[in-house]
């Protein structure tokens, strides 16, 4: 059956445990929603920079169809004014304008579909004397002067954007110039950008992308009719479209849309990923039924949003333990003052019973043996209770140090999460000798938390009682080491006067340890606002006693202080500072061991605690005393 402190614990660890998962559970909701926002205005951003380094790419040759009009030979070429000389100029016109230009190609057609004369005629795969009218560019510009058209060239299967104009001749139309643009420099550039975009047209046919995967793939599942019209005008030249493999998971708010695309083959390199989930953002293009679309992986946000998580189950569960040990901490003072009650009680009925005893001889001879075991009794109760107030004194003690201990904790708990957080960049970088070097660090840490803990656990344990020999010199590091924050937080400086390897006395080393404690701890009180107290600390072998005195350079103690300075509840410290238990009970753990604790005024200013223990066996054979 579990134990009854096991049960008393399950409510509190349950609670710890539901407040752990709400507040993670609301830190990632909450970064994540913030994640999406800022995402969601970055991609704008990068929308606004696709959007204009298109618009600015195609309108380089926009005008350029339209100049063709300025050549009275290609009027005449079209106006069948051709005296056999005129295909061959325009022609080489066309050739040179096109390597200015830097575009695929230039070629003149005339209004009944058939190309007249183009920039590539020295090629066998010439355009010269196809007829094109089929295509929708050509159509658009009879019907309305101009056109433009995304497709796949029927003769090199090359992929462009065409720009079309009708060229006139007396306000008639006598054929139609066309421009074809390639815009891979374009996708190339946009291939170099932190996150991948890619233009659709009115179909969901991607038609340019950042990644060349997506290239000539649907955004939708394409109907029949669709299919028939592009085998008709042939925009795609029969290439097959695949379906991208995109799936919207919701829509969010300004029309962004979290969406996936499955991995259904290998990824090919790329500087950002391009499987996963998206945030998609699209825009019309301005002038064109295209779609731009911008995709923003959502990895940083959901990396973002773990650790925030993180950090407030850490923190819920840091905020939790401080409240339950202010919690035991009030418990213990109520425990402590139930205690001084309870033995100032039984003192006054001890002495009430004492009183009663001597009002008759005759009957305290009869009830002799009862007030004997009655005494036997009350000072075994009375032993009990001491030893209680010691065991809460060592807790009281913790409780004050808890604040710098933790801060002792805080400052390596925050630099290994640094560090784990470094090594794993490291690693992914390969960069083995500086994680190495991280990981010694952490080693390091880990070494001075446990030995932190291993200080408190070994003060915080409950005495045996047994004397054993005690080196003072590793007594007075261990009570130096549990009392450094609260030193440092005072600014304290500590004077040894100890020399090694120093005396070895007869006693118990827990409970040496809490007296040394209270009597440094008290030298602190005493110089409380000072600017730089100090305390000077000595121990030396004097006959066959050991000797250590604690010194500080406070006021002192007037006479009222030293003639009540081992009574109990008597202490000169302000209301609810202390309960005037801890020199008295001091002075019975000496007692206890067989030594004695002395308090006066120092000649040269300050009070002194003067500490005599009796010499273990082994200071006698280190100095010779038979």
């Amino acid at each position: 059956m579990p134990s009854r402190h096991t049960l008393r614990l399950l409510p509190i660890l349950m609670l710890l445990f539901t407040l752990m998962v709400l507040s993670g559970f609301a830190a990632h909701r909450v970064a994540r929603q913030l994640g999406l926002a800022d995402l969601q205005t970055t991609g704008l951003h990068r929308l606004d920079l696709y959007t204009a380094s298109l618009e600015r790419e195609i309108g380089k040759y926009a005008f350029l169809p339209g100049t063709l009009g300025l050549e009275r030979d290609v009027l005449a070429l079209l106006g069948k004014n051709d005296d056999g000389s005129l295909a061959p100029r325009v022609n080489a016109y066309l050739e040179q304008l096109n390597e200015r230009a830097g575009t695929l190609s230039i070629y003149v057609i005339d209004t009944a579909g058939r190309v007249v004369a183009s920039s590539n005629w020295r090629r066998a795969d010439s355009f010269i004397g196809e007829d094109l009218a089929f295509r929708p560019y050509f159509r658009e510009a009879m019907d309305s002067g101009s056109g433009r058209f995304f497709g796949i060239g029927t003769t090199r299967g090359e992929p462009g954007y065409y720009l079309a104009s009708t060229l006139a001749n007396d306000s008639q139309t006598v054929g139609i110039a066309v421009i074809k643009v390639s815009l891979e420099q374009l996708e190339k550039s946009w291939s170099t950008v932190e996150a991948p975009a890619m233009v659709s047209d009115e179909n969901g046919v991607v038609i340019l992308g950042s990644v060349a995967d997506w290239k000539f793939t649907t955004l939708r599942t394409l109907d029949e009719t669709t299919r028939s019209a592009f085998d008709q005008t042939q925009q795609y030249n029969r290439r097959a479209l695949k379906p991208l493999g995109l799936n919207e998971i919701s829509e969010l708010e300004h029309g962004a849309r979290l969406v996936s695309i499955a991995k259904e083959a290998p990824e090919m390199a790329s500087v950002y990923p391009v499987t996963g989930r998206f945030l998609a953002q699209s825009r019309p293009l301005p002038g064109t039924p295209w779609t731009l679309t911008v995709l923003s992986h959502l990895k940083q946000v959901d990396d973002t949003a773990l650790t925030r998580s993180a950090l407030a189950v850490l923190a819920t569960a840091l905020l939790f333990m401080f409240g339950m040990n202010i919690n035991e901490r009030r418990r213990r003072l109520k425990d402590r003052l139930a205690a001084r009650e309870a033995l100032q009680h039984a003192h006054d009925e001890l002495e009430l019973k004492v009183a009663e005893r001597t009002v008759d001889l005759s009957a305290a001879n009869l009830l002799l043996t009862d007030e004997i075991s009655e005494r036997i009794r009350a000072e075994r109760t009375l032993r009990a209770a001491q030893d209680e107030l010691v065991q809460a004194g060592k807790l009281a003690a913790i409780g004050q140090m808890s604040t710098g201990i933790a801060h002792e904790l805080n400052q390596p708990l925050a630099a290994l999460r640094t560090l784990s957080g470094n090594c794993v960049r490291f690693l992914e970088r390969g960069d083995l000798a500086t994680t190495r070097s991280n990981l010694e660090r952490i080693a390091q840490l880990v070494d001075r938390m446990g030995l932190i803990n291993s200080q408190l656990r070994t003060f915080a344990r409950k005495s045996s009682g047994e004397l054993q020999p005690v080196s003072l010199q590793r007594a007075l590091d261990n009570t130096l080491a549990l009392l450094e924050p609260r030193l440092t937080e005072a600014h304290a400086e500590i004077q040894r006067q100890c020399a090694e390897p120093g005396p070895v006395a007869l006693c118990d080393i827990n409970r040496l340890e809490q007296v040394l404690i209270n009597l440094i701890g008290n030298a602190l009180d005493a110089m409380h606002g000072q600017p730089a107290p100090c305390i000077e600390i000595s121990c030396e072998s004097a006959g066959r006693q050991a000797r250590l005195t604690v010194r500080d350079f406070g006021p002192g103690l007037d006479e009222e202080a030293i003639s009540h300075l081992f009574e109990p509840f008597f202490t000169t410290k302000e209301a609810g500072v202390g309960l005037g238990l801890g020199l008295t009970i001091s002075a019975g753990i000496i007692r206890d061991f067989g030594g004695t604790l002395k308090g006066a005024n120092h000649p040269s200013g300050g009070a002194i605690f003067t500490l005599e223990l009796e010499l273990s066996k082994l200071s006698d054979e280190a100095t010779g005393h038979e």
